[in-house]
């Protein structure tokens, strides 16, 4: 891993959340994910979920994945586009991701919902250990431009 960053951003600071939700954002969004596996997965925080032997934070990913699926589905959520990451191609050389995701929502409400599960929230211990650093972006689907439309 390389990075000019020392900062780690793992979970939305109280700011953030609220910032999320006055941006009163309407109709389906769309999450996406940047994010940096830990070389070895970290279960220190959650030992109750923590494997008989050490994996990698990319192998603690793929259960937090497996446990997350079935809450995402029954909350009107779905996963778009899992990807293998790597260097930018536009952006800082020393800076990479290992995987990007698009995650889809109803909407907010329906994001809300998700986020407070108590099953969902009951593994999300694998994230936590299974990552370095993250980006969560919401965003909300906008019209294409129309050729020769005026403003």
């Amino acid at each position: 891993m390389t990075s000019t960053t020392t900062d780690a951003y793992l979970e939305p600071t109280h700011e953030a959340g609220r910032s999320f939700v006055q941006r009163d954002l309407s109709g389906p969004l769309v999450m996406l994910n940047l994010l940096r596996f830990r070389d070895v997965a970290d279960y220190s925080g959650h030992p109750d979920l923590a494997p008989s032997s050490p994996i990698s934070g990319a192998a603690a990913f793929d259960r937090y994945i497996e446990h997350t699926l079935p809450f995402l589905r029954e909350t009107g959520g779905d996963i778009l586009f899992l990807g293998r990451g790597g260097p930018f191609l536009i952006g800082p050389a020393t800076e990479h991701w290992d995987l990007a995701m698009l995650v889809r929502q109803a909407n907010v409400a329906s994001f809300l919902s998700f986020a407070r599960h108590e099953g969902y929230l009951a593994g999300i211990g694998h994230r936590t250990a299974a990552l370095e650093d993250s980006r969560l972006l919401p965003m909300s689907e906008m019209a294409l431009p129309v050729a020769g439309a005026t403003s």
